[in-house]
This record gives C-alpha cells, sequence and structure tokens, in this order.
C-alpha cells in the first residue's frame, strides 16, 4: 500500500494541481465577464443617450425620430443608471450569497458552480449581446436581468472557496490561497484584455466573447473538477496534508518482535489511533451548520463587517476605476481599460506576499491592520495623481498591493480558517456557508458604496470620492482591531516565554 502522508507540501498530488487550475481559471472566467461591464460604461453610456439634434425641419420630430432607442436624454443620468446598475447587482449578488454558502453545504459543490457558471454566461449574452442586436433598451429588462446575474454569479464564490478548503489544509494556506485568490484579478486582466480588443465592434461583442468564453469554462468544470479528496480515495491529515484511506483497521498492526513491551504499546497506540479515526470519521450524511450558528463563530462578524468596508473600496475601483480614467484625465476607453490593470496587479502581489508573512507569524490580523495602514496613505497619494500613465500606473500597483491584497486574504484564506476553525469539530459541514456570510456581508457593503461613489462624485467630485475610500479602510481596521490586539498580545506572550526558556 502506499505510505501515509506526513502532512508536508511535498505529498500533494496531481489532483491538488488540477483543482487549484479548475477553481483558478472558473472565477477568472467569471470575474472577466463581470468586467467586462466596467470595461464598456463609456460605450453604453453613448448607446443610450442621444448623439443627434434635428434642426432640419420643424415638420420633424425629434423624440420620435432619434430618441425611440435611447434610455437617457444626456450621459450624466445614464452614469447615475450605471451605478444604480452596480448597486442592484451587488444588492442581489449579496442576498444570493448568503443563499448559496446554505446550499453549497448540503448539494454537491460541482453542480452550484457549474449552474453559476454557465447560467450567468446565458444572462450576460442576453444583458449585452441580444438586447443591442434586437435594439431592445428597456430600463426594467436591465435591472431583471442583472438581478438574475447576481444571483447566479453569487453561486460560484462559496463553492470553490469550499473546495480549496477541502484540498489544501491551514499549513501554507495563507501562501496557496494569497496565491490563488488572484483568480479575481487575473479574471479582471483578461477582461480588459478581451473587452478593449473587441470593443471597436461595439460593446455586444464585448459581452459575446467573455459569455461564451465562460460557458464553455462551466462546462469543462462540470465534467473535470474534483470537490473533495474523498472522492479519490484520499482525506486530509492534520490539516496539512493528504494520506490514503483507511479500509483496514489492522493493516498497521507491528509485526511481531522479541521487545514484548515494545510492542505492547505500539498495540494499543494503533487501538486508540483507530478508535480516534473512527470517532472523527464523518456521518454517511454530514450535518451542515446552520446559518445562524455559522453567523455567531468566533471572528466571523468582525471580518464580515471589516470586508463591508473593504469590498466597498475595492468594487468601486473595479467598478469605476476605468470610467475615473477616461472621465478625469481624458484619456481613451481602450487605453483606460488597459491601464486600470495595475491595479489589479499589485492586488495579485499584495494577496500572495502577505498570506505568506501570514504563515511565517501564525497570525493574519496583524498583517491585515498594518497593509490597511499603508493602503489609506496609498489612497492618498493616488488621488493626487497627475496626467501621466507611467506615475499612474506605478500608484495604482501600489493602491492594489495594500487594499486588494486584504481584501483578497479576507474572502480567501482566512474565510477558509473561519470555515475549519477548532469550535466546528463534530459539524465540519461549514466552509460554504461561513463564506458566504463573509462575502454576502462585504457585497452589502459594496452594493451601497457603489451608488454612493455615484452621488459623491456628481455632488463634490472625485476628489472627495478618495477621502470617502480613506474612510472605508479606517473603518475595516477599526472592526478588526480586537483581533489585531488579542494576537499581537499572544504574539508578545509567546515571545516572553521563549526568552525565559533561553
Amino acid at each position: 500500500m502506499p505510505p501515509s502522508c506526513c502532512g508536508s507540501q511535498s505529498q500533494y498530488t496531481h489532483h491538488h494541481l488540477v483543482t487549484f487550475a479548475l477553481t483558478f481559471f472558473s472565477y477568472v472566467l467569471l470575474h472577466s465577464s463581470r468586467k467586462t461591464f466596467s470595461n464598456v460604461k463609456v460605450s453604453i453610456s453613448a448607446q443610450w443617450t442621444p448623439t443627434l439634434q434635428n434642426g432640419s425641419s420643424s415638420a420633424f420630430s425629434p423624440p420620435e425620430t432619434w430618441e425611440d432607442n435611447h434610455l437617457f436624454a444626456d450621459e450624466a443620468q445614464a452614469t447615475l443608471f450605471l451605478g444604480a446598475l452596480d448597486s442592484i447587482f451587488l444588492f442581489s449578488y449579496a442576498v444570493g450569497l448568503y443563499l448559496s454558502g446554505v446550499i453549497g453545504d448540503r448539494v454537491n459543490l460541482r453542480y452550484v458552480l457549474c449552474v453559476g457558471l454557465c447560467g450567468s454566461a446565458v444572462v450576460e449574452f442576453l444583458f449585452g449581446t441580444v438586447t443591442e442586436w434586437l435594439k431592445i433598451y428597456n430600463v426594467y429588462l436591465y435591472c431583471g436581468l442583472w438581478v438574475l446575474n447576481g444571483l447566479l454569479q453569487s453561486a460560484v464564490w462559496p463553492c470553490v472557496v469550499a473546495v480549496m478548503g477541502n484540498w489544501f489544509g491551514k499549513s501554507g494556506r495563507g501562501f496557496i490561497f494569497g496565491l490563488w485568490s488572484a483568480c479575481a484579478s487575473v479574471g479582471n486582466i483578461l477582461g480588459a484584455f478581451l473587452a478593449s480588443s473587441v470593443l471597436k465592434y461595439g460593446y455586444e461583442y464585448a459581452f459575446l466573447v467573455t459569455s461564451v468564453v465562460q460557458f464553455a469554462g462551466g462546462i469543462v468544470v462540470f465534467f473535470g473538477l474534483l470537490t473533495s479528496p474523498k472522492e479519490v480515495g484520499l482525506c486530509l491529515e492534520s490539516e496539512t496534508g493528504l494520506g490514503p484511506v483507511e479500509t483496514d483497521s489492522d493493516s498497521h498492526r507491528p509485526l511481531m518482535s522479541d521487545e514484548e513491551d515494545e510492542v505492547e504499546v505500539e498495540v494499543y497506540a494503533q487501538r486508540d489511533h483507530t478508535i480516534q479515526q473512527q470517532e472523527e470519521l464523518p456521518p454517511q450524511t454530514p450535518q451542515a451548520i446552520g446559518f445562524c450558528q455559522a453567523f455567531c463563530l468566533p471572528g466571523v462578524l468582525p471580518y464580515s463587517l471589516a470586508y463591508a468596508c473593504l469590498k466597498l473600496v475595492n468594487y468601486s475601483f473595479f467598478f469605476w476605476l476605468p470610467f475615473y480614467l477616461s472621465s478625469n484625465f481624458g484619456w481613451k476607453e481602450a487605453e483606460a481599460d488597459r491601464l486600470s490593470v495595475w491595479y489589479d496587479v499589485g492586488g495579485i502581489i499584495g494577496g500572495t506576499v502577505q498570506g505568506l508573512i501570514s504563515d511565517f507569524m501564525g497570525k493574519r490580523s496583524p498583517v491585515l491592520g498594518l497593509s490597511l495602514l499603508f493602503a489609506m496613505g496609498a489612497l492618498g497619494g493616488y488621488s493626487h495623481s497627475p496626467n501621466d500613465k507611467v506615475i499612474n500606473a506605478v500608484l495604482l500597483a501600489i493602491t492594489g498591493f495594500f487594499t486588494g491584497g486584504p481584501s483578497n486574504m479576507i474572502s480567501s484564506a482566512i474565510s477558509a480558517d473561519l470555515g475549519r476553525q477548532d469550535a466546528l469539530r463534530g459539524s465540519q459541514e461549514a466552509l460554504a456557508t461561513v463564506t458566504g456570510i463573509v462575502d454576502g456581508t462585504g457585497s452589502i457593503g459594496a452594493a451601497v458604496g457603489q451608488y454612493l461613489v455615484s452621488l459623491i462624485e456628481s455632488k463634490l467630485g472625485w476628489m472627495c470620492v478618495f477621502y470617502f475610500f480613506i474612510v472605508m479602510t479606517g473603518g475595516s481596521i477599526v472592526f478588526i482591531s480586537p483581533l489585531i490586539f488579542r494576537e499581537v498580545r499572544a504574539i508578545w506572550r509567546d515571545r516572553q516565554a521563549s526568552q525565559r526558556q533561553l
């Protein structure tokens, strides 16, 4: 039989690589299609507003001649509606996260994941491509489709985090999940390049390309993803690695030896180990934890509230950065799309580096708190960025490092930690539920923020929007400050204890 795993990184199999790749690229495709909407806002706004005025003859009626197929009288109204669509999407996304997390702990994760991917692709195709091809411009239709899109997309993130949590234990989780959580930023980059490459043909083709690719990805995930090591006869050992599932309780009984006492000790140790394994084995139908129970788990509420503030900032960059670059600096929409990817590049590096540091420290919240302090300064610096693309890109990358990095950590590694903590012993079916709660609360904050961003910008300007971002980042520090204090105190006590031993 194969040797038992000792829980080291070297024991990871090719199944880990396949799981990592499939979950990673499934969310890459989802976020690339989501990013399409923010990348083509200028084109959509122009299409939804009249560009010609009738001055040739009084016999013509301008509303009938040029405005029948347009939704709004000017771009200001169109921009406000685009902000409202962002909020509608995020509110429905937040509600869906609360529901899909609970469903994911009770239904096969692969089914829920594929329904979310393929269903969302169909809705986005209808929203951005079919309506433009058929010249159907209707506010209620757009709102209804975007509500449905938010509900369907909400099924993806809790499922992929739960699958990753099933395959990867706590050891090295900060680095692995920090690297893996780059999927959202990679999706943003991919979506920006896909949209900018076909935008010259019309914004409907940007939706067409990304939705078709996403639908194909959902089919691949359905046939290729393994949601748990148990599906291939493996199980997690000591939260760090994998070992073969034991089917024979006597398979490790020691051979006869001349040393009677040693044999007896080993036999009793093996017997205790077997009994412990039997006690830890989940029942045939695992009982998933309730929603309220998950909300009351240690750390879930403060991290959820902190993520609500942080996701507001992160998603404001996600939804409005290309629009801000284009309107504030006068750059072409395609150029603004390409430049906006530097924020995501910073987020990728930030999530990976900060996750690795938190693994070495054994603590997450002090790393988050320090990064968020630097994020406040980075946001203030970027608000004064000059009209220079190189400087803007550098400041964007720095801002993404300190803002996007903590956001990636909370939504992935920390959510997995919360869903696998000691308080859940005996009821381990909670990872998707906890992830849904954290991300759902964050999405509520982000939904409120998108409307506030458009409102603040229209009344006070972009500078006040950045001040708002700084305040929200400080709020996230306030919510996790008790956790930071507790973990810093634990580090200090451990250091004092080690010094006394020396």
